[in-house]
């Protein structure tokens, strides 16, 4: 991008913001472009460059933030949809699903209805807490350093009203597969934003025995300026080990934080630096 030209970018990305927050779902990219008087293609561009997402996923979250709000007072869905703008509770419904991976009477109720098993098991690594719905594990923390009270703390907190049942024989197969030389498909239902199941997607595609920078996972998530978002969303990982943020390093090489504690990370690094037939000098790029 044009560097002379950057102040009147940033201008119109306020604008065009300012707009979105007004006008609300309905208004769709050729009014936004028209009521700018750019192209809907170098609209497209100039905005996602310089926030990082698209017009349409700001309105999305601007739209949530509102019925976020209005169902806390207990509003009907209906009720809500209309005055956010939505053209009926299915599409409310639609955006929940999609920004929160639960129905919007689900969020409200901060996760009533919900049924999260759970469990504490042994691991290579430490004592491992599991969550799982019967859709598969949603939470993995490990314990060894945190303790099983914080590990259990930080799985459930999102769901203060879930229904959290003790059954670790519901999960044990999941989780013994977890941990196998050899692992099986475990089934995953991470709970996030699109942008962070973005960048738990980039994780997933780093090799094991091998490591990336937060940089360079920015980039293959399609984030290059986004480093600290990214940083954010890798830290909000739910189901650390099978989504391997023990993977990233600092750009200097170092191992950076760890929720679960540093002893653990290098834990799982050498771990899977064992397990890799590569020699050591095709391990040691990023990804």
């Amino acid at each position: 991008m044009d560097q002379s030209r950057e102040p009147y970018h940033h201008a119109v990305v306020r604008r065009a913001i300012a707009i979105i927050d007004r006008e609300g779902p309905r208004l769709t990219l050729a009014g936004l472009a028209d009521r700018l008087g750019l192209s809907e293609s170098h609209l497209q561009r100039v905005f996602t460059a310089w926030a990082g997402v698209s017009p349409k996923r700001v309105a999305q979250a601007l739209t949530l933030a509102r019925a976020r709000s209005l169902l806390a007072e207990r509003r009907a869905v209906l009720e809500v949809a209309d005055r956010v703008g939505l053209s009926g509770g299915g599409r409310l419904h639609d955006l929940f699903l999609t920004w929160e991976a639960m129905s919007p009477g689900r969020w409200a109720a901060g996760g009533a209805g919900l049924e999260i098993r759970t469990g504490t098991f042994g691991s290579p690594f430490g004592p491992v807490v599991a969550a799982g719905t019967g859709q598969g594990l949603c939470g993995l923390a490990f314990a060894a350093e945190t303790g099983e009270a914080r590990a259990r703390a930080d799985l459930t907190a999102r769901w203060p009203n879930a229904r959290l049942l003790e059954s670790p024989e519901a999960l044990r197969p999941w989780v013994e597969a977890a941990f196998r030389r050899e692992r099986r498909d475990v089934p995953v239902h991470a709970f996030g934003t699109p942008f962070h199941l973005k960048v738990w997607e980039a994780l997933l595609a780093i090799p094991s025995g091998r490591v990336t920078t937060y940089g360079a996972l920015a980039a293959a998530a399609g984030e290059p300026r986004a480093v600290r978002a990214v940083a954010s969303a890798v830290g909000r990982n739910p189901v650390a080990w099978l989504i391997p943020c023990h993977r990233v390093l600092r750009a200097t090489g170092a191992l950076g934080g760890y929720r679960w504690g540093l002893p653990a990370k290098r834990m799982m690094l050498a771990w899977e630096d064992v397990a890799d037939p590569e020699p050591p000098e095709e391990r040691t790029g990023t990804c």
